[in-house]
């Protein structure tokens, strides 16, 4: 592979004019791909074989009406002190809020009177009431106007000297690029000119990842609304392929200043900088895109796309690398200085005739890189045991890793949708946060009602169930929905053992009825979500790993070297997961790193 790229390399240098036309090309192509593709749809989220996502499918078929696939928002209010919210003043102002949000976009589906017989929620001392605000749009087809009205109205309910706060996901709003971008992209652009000490050399491998990302976003926009590709894809590629493109092309582009600094001419210089460092350029390429395409093992869809589209990103960043760098190396020309000579933009003078470096009067100072490797080599074990034990320490935490989905008790306590989850959660209960949707399937049954109020009465029973109300049934008769509350918040592990104790009671029912009883909802949802990712957490890195050990055996012909860097990756990836939990979960260091 090395002699191909070699010529690969070469061949890029001297046809400079070809190559960047194709790439100028490609990325033309892209984007008006992108420009002339219909708006992608709102991507489905869908967890195949899960009980929560076959109780949202059956629900779909039977009781559309019923789904909760519709953006939410739970409007919370609380009385002054001393007041009540069924008080007649605030009852009235609550009233008139509840109408403003019906009224306010024309995507609310409703928007429900807490005070209505049928809807009780307001709270047994009478403080705190909440409107429930149903959307037709799923949270991210809503558009700014919706959720702005959404937004006023509460701001002008708060005017009035009740505490307003919202919840749910109708506030959740579509990620977008920006600042964050930029700021990556600045500090960046400032490292590779201090270490390049040229302005050319630094903006190489910037322009060059910027060019991949460009196409492989493009692209991504432009099948977005054919693949159903969410937004969230769209940020995942430009995130790597922005790291992996400066990155790559650092490696060649440093190569390049190597071979000058021994004197080889440029063309040469490029073909072997492709050749050797070209060659990592590759497998580190294969390796990330293994790790993301075998997303796929989670076997959740939106994932395998998001994954496979990153891996796309990958692969340009690559491509780039190989052919691109090297013919803008071949424009760039004497503009891109050898190893160990500033450039004038760090101080150094410029130079006259020849390519080769001038003869330097003593030897160049070892840099920090060089001098660290020594001391690595000269104190091998010592350094293998204190790294060993350090990242072994760091990844004790890891075996009480928890995978799922955040809700709104994750949010910082500042944000008005964790303000709200804590009022409901003083108000009524931890569990309101989090009701339980139970879907039973009674076709073929021949007492259908009498089956789901035995399901009912099971459920009510059951330990850590605040409430269960009355079934309610779909206009066929044969499908009955019962909402149940937790005593615990939805994030809870008795929340989780409640959904499996239900879960072991419908086996019961299916045994004694033929009834088959279903949890959904979204706190279902993520339990479920929850116990897929930590069921595929270690075939997915066995697979990652298994296939870049052998990936490296070919690379290296030995088993030795892809071994230890295997065994590395693995200690490396738990004693990184063992610091999320320490931090995110245990809260150790919190404060420091913006955890509340």
């Amino acid at each position: 592979m090395a002699t191909f790229l070699y010529k690969l390399g070469r061949l890029a240098f001297r046809r400079r004019h070809f190559v960047a036309l194709i790439w100028v090309a490609l990325l033309t192509l892209a984007g008006v791909g992108a420009a002339s593709a219909p708006t992608a749809a709102s991507s489905s989220f869908s967890i195949p074989g899960t009980e929560a996502q076959k109780a949202f499918d059956l629900l779909e078929q039977r009781a559309p009406e019923a789904s909760a696939d519709g953006a939410s928002a739970r409007v919370v209010f609380k009385a002054p002190d001393g007041e009540k919210v069924t008080d007649p003043a605030n009852k009235a102002e609550i009233q008139k809020t509840v109408g403003e949000l019906k009224s306010g976009s024309d995507q609310v589906a409703s928007a429900a009177d807490p005070f209505a017989p049928h809807v009780k929620a307001v709270s047994e001392d009478g403080t705190t009431a909440y409107a429930s605000v149903t959307y037709k749009v799923t949270s991210m087809e809503l558009t700014d106007d919706s959720r702005d009205a959404l937004e006023k109205t509460t701001d002008d309910a708060r005017g009035d000297g009740m505490t307003v706060e919202v919840g749910g996901d109708a506030l959740q709003a579509m990620p977008h690029t920006g600042a964050t971008e930029i700021i990556g992209i600045a500090v960046a652009a400032v490292v590779l000119v201090i270490t390049f000490g040229s302005l050319v050399a630094a903006g190489l491998p910037l322009l060059t990842a910027l060019i991949g990302v460009g196409i492989g976003v493009s692209s991504i926009t432009a099948l977005a609304s054919a693949l159903d590709l969410g937004t969230t894809t769209s940020t995942l590629a430009m995130m790597i392929g922005l790291a992996v493109g400066i990155d790559y092309a650092l490696f060649i582009v440093s190569r390049y200043r190597a071979e000058l600094a021994e004197g080889r001419e440029r063309e040469d210089a490029a073909g072997r900088a492709v050749g050797t460092a070209g060659s990592a350029v590759v497998f580190a390429g294969l390796t990330v895109v293994i790790a993301l395409v075998g997303l796929a093992v989670v076997n959740i869809p939106m994932l395998t796309k998001m994954g496979v589209a990153a891996a796309g990103t990958v692969a340009i960043a690559v491509l780039i690398a190989l052919t691109m760098i090297p013919a803008l190396l071949g424009y760039a020309g004497r503009k891109v200085k050898p190893t160990g000579e500033k450039g004038r933009l760090l101080g150094g003078r410029k130079k006259s005739g020849t390519d080769a470096p001038v003869a330097q009067a003593a030897p160049a100072k070892e840099n920090l890189g060089t001098r660290w490797a020594r001391f690595v080599v000269r104190r091998p074990v010592a350094v293998l045991l204190l790294g060993v034990l350090g990242l072994g320490a760091a990844a004790v935490p890891v075996s009480g890793l928890e995978l799922g989905l955040p809700d709104d008790g994750a949010q910082p306590t500042s944000t008005t949708q964790r303000k709200a989850y804590d009022l409901i959660a003083d108000g009524f209960g931890p569990g309101f946060n989090g009701p339980l949707m139970t879907v039973t399937d009674l076709k073929g049954v021949d007492d259908a009602k009498g089956a789901a109020a035995a399901v009912q009465k099971k459920i009510a029973g059951l330990d850590d169930v605040l409430s269960a109300g009355p079934p309610q049934f779909d206009k066929a008769g044969d499908t009955a929905i019962i909402s149940v509350v937790p005593s615990s918040k939805p994030s809870g592990t008795e929340t989780e053992n409640l959904v499996h104790a239900i879960r072991d009671e419908a086996k019961t029912v299916k045994a004694d009825s033929g009834a088959d009883v279903m949890v959904t909802g979204t706190t279902a949802m993520n339990i479920d979500v929850s116990q897929k990712l930590n069921d595929a957490l270690l075939p997915y890195l066995a697979l990652v790993v298994g296939l870049a050990f052998l990936l490296l055996i070919v690379v290296f012909r030995s088993v030795l070297v892809p071994l230890k860097a295997a065994l590395g990756f693995l200690l490396s990836v738990l004693a990184a997961l063992g610091a999320v939990v320490a931090v995110f979960q245990w809260g150790w260091l919190g404060s420091l790193f913006g955890r509340s």
